[in-house]
């Protein structure tokens, strides 16, 4: 069978990417297979323009991620309450990092059904942005930027309330939650200011 031109090139692109990296720093893949500690855990959109290594130069290791569509955090689903529970009780990350951005294609299509009749239409994408379409009848007034960080703030609260989190502080731990938006026309990151921390909202 012939390797389509586009896997192709991104196993050509690994390939020396990882020659290039070994030749740089030749205990980095050695030092690096057993274990891992990052500090931080990404809760962001899928979107393929906000790749959380590229955009903040980070390395393998550095970042422990959770992505999905116009990141959302729901308390009741197991995927992203896994990856909570791993990273804090496991890895021992210290900052939880929600992040949305700019032009999201996901708040989009949320502001556009939140504005037209409820649909009948059910099906497992509908049933995940249930929630950042009733924030956006909520917020009618609400241009696309400003959708994209109400959602960041709605997502942090969540965060802060999450048994996981919470029973992180009561134990002790200095385990803090974090809502930023990454600007995709500029490439920058940006603090909406709705951090929390066991003492409470910082």
């Amino acid at each position: 069978m012939t390797q389509d031109y586009v896997l192709a090139r991104l196993l050509s692109n690994n390939a020396q990417w990882a020659q290039d990296v070994a030749h740089a720093d030749p205990s980095f893949f050695p030092s690096t297979a057993p274990t891992q500690s990052p500090k931080v855990l990404w809760i962001g959109c899928s979107d393929s323009r906000v790749p959380e290594s590229v955009v903040t130069a980070s390395k393998p290791g550095d970042i422990f991620v959770h992505r999905n569509i116009a990141n959302q955090f729901h308390p009741d689903d197991d995927s992203a309450l896994s990856v909570l529970t791993y990273a804090i009780e496991h890895v021992g990350v210290q900052h939880v990092v929600l992040v949305g951005h700019t032009n999201c294609g996901g708040a989009a299509a949320c502001a556009q059904m939140a504005a037209a009749p409820p649909a009948a239409t059910d099906s497992p994408l509908m049933r995940w942005l249930a929630p950042l379409v009733a924030l956006a009848r909520a917020n009618p007034d609400a241009d696309l930027t400003t959708l994209v960080e109400e959602n960041v703030r709605a997502q942090v609260a969540k965060l802060a309330e999450c048994p996981i989190v919470v029973n992180a502080w009561a134990k002790g731990k200095d385990v803090q939650v974090h809502g930023w938006v990454y600007e995709l026309e500029a490439g920058r990151l940006r603090d909406v200011g709705c951090s929390f921390g066991k003492e409470g909202q910082m």
